[in-house]
């Protein structure tokens, strides 16, 4: 399929925010404050960006939009999205996608293990139904937020097809994107999540879509507690500096060997 792209796009910025809170300890940049938040969003949108979920982003470019788009998400599902975010996004003006940790939903982030308690509930099916209500694009972040890549066959299409149907279902609405948990994929795990009707998804990547690029593995920038408004906009301007994003990259396959040894020994690395 060819796809056509508004002339002179070359970055699109992707945000990856998870918590709309104050978080202490090591899990401290997965909860950007609500103040802090908002800071962030008005300088982007005063630095001349358009702010979106990821689906709009993607389906805008295609379509030829000369904006200057940047696509916002929060992957899991704390509830404080909705009682915090919810209203900066629409005092702000800013769309978003919202990534639901499904088999969580209603419960906490056990995959934090000590640290969830710091995050509160995740939201439940009725608050994510409030979510969709206004406005907020819902993607899927699988079941049990689980890294996908070094899962058997069977598990892995449990977490990606199982979500899927359930959150279309509840939700009675089409799911077009997913974010990979702990952002790993692998072709095998992009190609089932094709196969499952989605088309996007997001991985970590700490640097800024490109076109050509999968669609399937859009990589995001991560704010944290640290991005005063003006540090995100320069952020945006050009991705993480140095060599980490590019080291990461190539190091994904021997890491996920890694991790499939040590899952055979009962151990998660993340």
């Amino acid at each position: 399929m060819t796809v056509t792209t508004r002339p002179g796009w070359d970055t699109l910025p992707a945000l990856m925010y998870h918590s709309v809170s104050a978080v202490g300890g090591p899990m401290r940049d997965l909860a950007v404050p609500p103040a802090l938040l908002r800071e962030q969003l008005q300088a982007l949108g005063a630095a001349g960006y358009r702010l979106v979920g990821l689906t709009e982003a993607l389906d805008l470019l295609a379509a030829g939009s000369t904006d200057r788009l940047l696509a916002v998400t929060f992957d899991d599902g704390y509830r404080d999205f909705l009682t915090e975010g919810v209203p900066i996004l629409q005092e702000t003006g800013a769309g978003a996608t919202l990534y639901a940790s499904v088999g969580h939903l209603g419960g906490t982030a056990g995959w934090l293990g000590q640290w969830a308690p710091d995050f509160g509930p995740m939201l439940t099916w009725d608050e994510l139904d409030e979510v969709a209500a206004a406005g907020v694009e819902i993607g899927n972040h699988s079941l049990i937020h689980h890294p996908l890549d070094v899962l058997p066959p069977d598990q892995l299409r449990d977490e990606i097809t199982r979500s899927h149907d359930e959150l279309e279902q509840r939700l009675q609405t089409r799911v077009r994107s997913f974010a990979y948990p702990h952002g790993y994929n692998s072709r095998r795990v992009r190609d089932l999540v094709a196969a499952t009707g989605y088309d996007n998804a997001t991985e970590v990547g700490r640097r800024l879509h490109t076109p050509g690029e999968k669609r399937l593995a859009v990589p995001r920038l991560q704010p944290t507690p640290d991005h005063s408004g003006a540090d995100l906009v320069e952020l945006v301007k050009h991705g993480e500096a140095g060599l980490i994003p590019k080291v990461k990259q190539l190091a994904q396959p021997g890491w996920r060997a890694v991790r499939k040894v040590a899952r055979t020994f009962g151990r998660n690395l993340t």
